[in-house]
């Protein structure tokens, strides 16, 4: 019942549920704490103990990210069972550093194993960081402006801290053995109910604080982004049942753009994949396509254009001088594909191609030892190529640098720094989040992206095929959104923000430093458990 407990009071702090309900992330890992102490207590094996805490961790998987079965069921299935299993390794380094240093040290251990773990997550190839506990406050971004200190495991460092003192001021931090257990359970280790309640109340007050004196930065300029609303099971790609050809889908997005243009527009974005037939990359001008958008950009002059497509690079027939990901034809040599954007700033103009980087486990991102396992979800799949540095699009717009951010990248506060690093003042998402149906993943992934406007304090601008198209403001203040399933287009005043954040100046601090205590503590632990070993031998 408390695995139970745990999972559900985690599910109902979590995105989309009101935002007052966040306040369970605070208390949701209290079930936990007290299982826990409990099968401890009781005398109970880790292999028990873990077997409790991995059903609370499927369960939190599946209640908060069901909605990846509605892309394929193996892939749900997959996502809720392994991620979990993956949770589930920072809590088995607690017990075992709490069996054997006992509560002080333990207790200590957990955050600092659980963000360890967040940030190793951030940055394998199956990095999957949708349930980043720092995420869960994205619908309640308010109580946290601070992250543009912290960055988003700044929340992360919060939850944990108050959770732990809750649980310290209600039962007591306490040295599990059965005469413990029986005797003094009441008063053994208590904590003031003073500490949590000040961990609560003095970060939201700074929040508070910092939001109430913060004003929007920069000059202004008019985006305009489009939903062309094309159902990506159905209608977007080439077998799908009631297809619509791609002269259709880009005659769509044209009339739209066209229909909501005014004199003042500076910048388009279209969705991830608008152009999804495969575009070579050193000769892109000669396709019908663009060379039909460039004659659009001349009609317009002063309007530049962001769209997603799909693109290849070749590299020859040497091997030395390709990419990791990249695949062999005979008639190609090797070469790379891309889920891609690409900015055309004029009728003439150089095109500029960013590459994303940060690809979905399983369905973009796949080693080649894992690519028989691969995720169909339409389109171009498996292996897709990526770059090292992130791109931003300079326009011809005083200020106006675009940080073109491709779905699932805006997930990740230190790689979303990295383009305000390099010089961009706007950051324009653009995605595909058809996939889930009328589900809480894009809304999910509309509010996660609203952490980042914090973090950076950078305006978004969001284009997404469906989903939500969306505004937001440098404090993470929605501005403007679509409907869900609509075709629509969106049009807004952005200011463009040229100061960094302290976060996005120095980057991930909180992770790689808890990375580095993780391991101390992991050889403390290891090296304690052969002496006593040794110990009991002798």
């Amino acid at each position: 019942m408390l695995a139970v407990l745990g999972a559900v009071l985690l599910w109902l702090g979590w995105p989309v549920h009101p935002a007052v309900l966040a306040l369970l992330l605070l208390v949701g890992w209290v079930p936990y704490l007290l299982m826990e102490q409990q099968l401890t207590a009781h005398g109970a094996s880790g292999w028990k103990v873990w077997r409790y805490s991995y059903l609370l961790l499927v369960l939190w998987n599946l209640f908060t990210t069901y909605w990846v079965s509605y892309s394929t069921l193996g892939g749900g299935i997959t996502a809720v069972v392994c991620n979990a299993l993956l949770m589930s390794l920072p809590l088995t380094a607690f017990y075992h550093t709490k069996k054997r240093f006992g509560p002080k040290l333990g207790y200590l251990s957990l955050p600092i194993y659980w963000i360890a773990f967040e940030q190793v997550h951030l940055h394998w190839f199956l990095t999957w960081p949708w349930l980043t506990l720092g995420n869960g406050f994205a619908q309640a971004n308010q109580w946290v402006q601070w992250y543009e200190y912290t960055g988003f495991l700044g929340g992360s460092v919060w939850a944990w801290l108050v959770n732990l003192l809750v649980f310290g001021a209600w039962f007591g931090f306490r040295r599990a053995t059965l005469q413990a257990h029986a005797n003094t359970i009441a008063s053994a280790g208590k904590v003031s109910w003073l500490w949590p309640v000040l961990t609560v109340a003095l970060p939201m007050a700074v929040s508070y604080l910092i939001g109430s004196r913060y004003q929007e930065k920069g000059p202004t300029a008019e985006v305009l982004v489009i939903q062309p609303n094309v159902d990506p099971f159905n209608e977007k790609f080439e077998g799908g049942a009631n297809f619509i050809s791609h002269d259709l889908q880009l005659q769509r997005m044209l009339t739209l753009t066209e229909q909501n243009l005014t004199p003042q527009t500076k910048l388009v974005l279209w969705p991830e994949t608008s152009l999804d037939e495969t575009y070579f990359e050193s000769n892109i001008d000669t396709y019908p396509k663009i060379q039909r958008l460039r004659q659009w950009l001349g009609q317009h002059p002063g309007v530049e254009l962001i769209t997603g497509l799909t693109t290849v690079e070749q590299y020859g027939s040497d091997k030395s001088k390709a990419s990791p990901t990249a695949r062999f034809r005979e008639d190609l040599g090797y070469y790379d594909i891309f889920n891609a954007a690409l900015h055309l700033g004029s009728a003439t103009g150089r095109a500029e191609f960013y590459h994303k980087s940060r690809l979905v486990p399983g369905v973009e991102g796949v080693p080649p030892w894992l690519s028989a396992f691969v995720i169909d979800l339409g389109g171009t799949a498996g292996g897709l190529g990526s770059q090292p540095e992130r791109t931003v699009y300079r326009t011809a717009t005083p200020g106006l640098s675009v940080a073109p951010v491709i779905c699932y990248e805006s997930v990740y506060g230190d790689f979303v720094g990295d383009y305000v690093k390099n010089g961009a003042s706007l950051i324009g998402i653009i995605t595909n989040d058809g996939w889930w149906s009328d589900s809480p993943g894009h809304n999910q992934h509309l509010q996660y992206a609203t952490l980042r406007a914090i973090e950076t304090r950078r305006d978004i601008a969001r284009s997404a095929n469906t989903g939500i198209s969306a505004f937001i403001n440098q404090k993470g203040e929605i501005t403007q959104r679509t409907g869900w399933w609509v075709q629509a287009a969106s049009r807004a005043t952005v200011h463009l923000n040229t100061e960094q954040t302290f976060y996005v100046r120095y980057g991930e601090l909180i992770g790689p430093a808890c990375q580095v205590l993780a391991v101390l503590l992991l050889v403390l632990t290891v090296v304690r458990a052969a002496q006593n070993r040794k110990q009991l031998a002798a």
